[in-house]
C-alpha cells in the first residue's frame, strides 16, 4: 500500500479531510451569511489531527479556531497557523504576554483574575478576550448580570484589553427535550442585555444548537463534532438536516494467522476457547493504542465480512477469529468500510457504553495518521514519539 514506508507499524488511521471540509460546508450553506464558524480543534481535533483539520475547516469557511488551553493554541501557531484561535478554558493570569505576543484570544470569566492579570500587561500591549457566560452548564463562567456589568465595566475602562466576544454553552441542546436548552438560551439572552455595548462576536451554539436551533445562532456557532461528520447524540440522528460524513477511519493488518483445533485458547487468562479448527489473524493493535479491553467481542471487517475480537485484548495486540484462511497482509477495518460493510465510530461508542466523542480521542498518537482527500493522500503526520 501507498502509505508504508512513512511509518513502521502495520496499524494506522485515516482521516478523509474531504468529509472535514464537506461537513463544514454543509453547517456553512445553512447559517445567514453574516454568521461565522468556529471550529473547535482542541483535543488535537479530537483525535483527527490539528493542523491538518484546521486548514480544511478554515480552507471551507471557517474564520476562527477553538481550542480548550493556551498550550494547543500555541502547537497551532507554532505549525504556521495564522487564523484567530479562542482558548475556550481558563489561562493563567501569570500567561497572558504569551496570548498578546502570538494574537491568541482567552476566555476570561473572574474578576480576580482580570486583576491579576493586569500585573502581566505591559502599557502596549492588547490582550484580546471573550466573556464566558454560566447559563447552566455549571463549569465555568460568570453566572449574575450583576458580575457581567463589573466585567465589562473593568474590561473596558482597560484599554490593554479588547473585548472581542460573549458566550456560553448549552448542557442539553443534544436532547429532545427542549426544556432546559430554552432555559438557558432565554437566561443568555437576558444576560446579554445588560451590556452597554455587544462586542464584536456572540457566540453560543455547539453542533447540536447550530443543527437544531437557528434562534441561537447569533452572529457566530462553533462547530466541533458535527465537522468530523459524527453526531452529537444518537437520539438526535432523525433531527440532522443533511449527511455528516464521517473522517476517521481505523486500520490495521493480518501479521500472524494460524489454525486452532478444539480447545485451543487464546490470550490472556485464556477467556476464548476455539470449539473446533478455527483460524485466528492477529494484529498489532492493543489498548495501548486506545483500542481498550472492553472491545473484547468487538466485529471488526477483513475480507468485507464481520467477524469478532477473540480473547482478551493485550497492550500490542490483538487476535480476531477469521471465516477461513487469510494472507498476512490483509487488511482489518477497525473502524470504517470495507466492501458493503461498515463499523462506525458510534458502533464502537455503544459498545464502550460511551459518546462517540471519546473514541476518536483515545486513539493515542503513536497510532499514525493518514490523511486524504479525493482518495488520493494529501499529507501523513507520524505522531510516533
Amino acid at each position: 500500500m501507498e502509505e508504508q514506508g512513512y511509518f513502521f507499524r502495520d496499524t494506522w488511521a485515516e482521516i478523509d479531510l474531504g468529509c472535514i471540509s464537506e461537513n463544514i460546508s454543509s453547517v456553512k450553506n445553512r447559517l445567514p451569511n453574516d454568521v461565522e464558524i468556529i471550529a473547535v480543534v482542541k483535543a488535537n481535533a479530537y483525535g483527527h489531527g490539528d493542523i491538518q483539520v484546521s486548514k480544511a475547516a478554515l480552507e471551507a469557511g471557517a474564520t476562527y479556531l477553538a481550542v480548550a488551553f493556551m498550550d494547543e493554541a500555541m502547537a497551532l501557531r507554532n505549525k504556521g497557523i495564522q487564523a484567530p484561535i479562542l482558548v475556550l478554558g481558563a489561562t493563567r493570569a501569570k500567561d497572558v504576554q504569551i496570548a498578546v505576543e502570538h494574537n491568541i484570544s482567552i476566555t476570561v470569566f473572574q474578576m480576580d483574575w482580570v486583576q491579576e492579570a493586569k500585573n502581566y500587561l505591559k502599557d502596549t500591549d492588547k490582550l484580546v478576550v471573550h466573556i464566558k457566560l454560566d447559563t447552566g452548564m455549571g463549569r465555568i463562567g460568570i453566572r449574575s448580570k450583576e458580575e457581567l456589568k463589573t466585567m465589562e465595566q473593568m474590561l473596558r475602562m482597560d484599554k490593554r484589553f479588547y473585548l472581542e466576544g460573549i458566550y456560553t454553552h448549552f448542557a442539553t441542546a443534544d436532547e429532545l427535550d427542549r426544556s432546559y436548552f430554552e432555559q438557558q438560551f432565554h437566561l443568555f439572552k437576558d444576560m446579554l442585555s445588560v451590556l452597554l455595548e455587544r462586542p464584536k462576536y456572540v457566540h453560543s451554539s455547539n453542533s447540536a444548537a447550530a443543527l437544531r436551533f437557528s434562534q441561537a445562532y447569533f452572529n457566530a456557532v462553533r462547530i466541533g463534532i458535527a465537522m468530523y461528520g459524527l453526531t452529537p447524540s444518537l437520539e438526535m440522528e432523525q433531527e440532522i438536516p443533511f449527511t455528516l460524513k464521517e473522517a476517521f477511519t481505523l486500520r490495521s493488518k493480518l501479521i500472524h494467522v494460524k489454525k486452532l483445533q478444539q480447545g485451543d485458547k487464546v490470550s490472556y487468562g485464556s477467556t476464548y476457547e476455539a470449539n473446533g479448527e478455527e483460524w485466528i489473524g492477529t494484529i498489532p493493535i492493543g489498548y495501548a493504542d486506545g483500542w481498550i479491553r472492553r472491545l473484547q467481542g468487538m466485529e471488526v471487517l477483513v475480507d468485507g465480512k464481520r467477524v469478532p475480537i477473540v480473547g482478551r485484548i493485550c497492550m500490542d495486540q490483538c487476535m480476531i477469529r477469521l471465516p477461513y484462511a487469510l494472507p498476512i497482509g490483509t487488511t482489518v477495518t477497525l473502524i470504517g468500510i470495507d466492501r458493503n460493510e461498515f463499523i462506525s465510530v458510534n458502533d464502537i461508542a455503544k459498545r464502550l457504553e460511551t459518546i462517540n466523542y471519546e473514541v476518536p480521542c483515545i486513539i493515542a498518537s503513536r497510532v499514525p495518521r493518514l490523511y486524504k482527500k479525493d482518495g488520493k493522500i494529501v499529507d501523513l503526520k507520524n505522531y510516533l514519539l
